[in-house]
């Protein structure tokens, strides 16, 4: 019994399909969090000199790799808490600014 429960979670949690990410979401959340010190939209005109833009992000890294830096981001960025869901909405903004 308890091997047929498994199974089945199992099964459904791979074709299952998760919640889209919402880009626009995303652009909020880093309109909110990021803009301080990247250039998070082409409308945006400050930012540190020193950080990558968006686009730069977005032509580097992969949704993987992004999504596992937000996890446990590097120690000069704020601690921003985000959940989930909010790091998929930020991965999906980033990446629909692939070229």
């Amino acid at each position: 019994m308890a091997r047929a429960a498994l199974a089945l979670v199992l099964t459904l949690a791979t074709t299952v399909p998760l919640a889209a990410a919402d880009i626009a979401s995303g652009k909020k959340i880093a309109q909110r969090w990021c803009a301080a010190c990247h250039v998070v939209a082409m409308d945006q005109n400050r930012a540190s000199v020193d950080v990558p833009t968006f686009c730069d992000i977005a032509q580097r890294k992969s949704g993987e790799q992004l999504r596992t830096f937000l996890i446990d981001p590097h120690p000069k960025m704020p601690d921003m808490s985000l959940t989930r869901e909010e790091i998929a909405d930020i991965v999906a903004y980033i990446e629909s600014l692939k070229p």
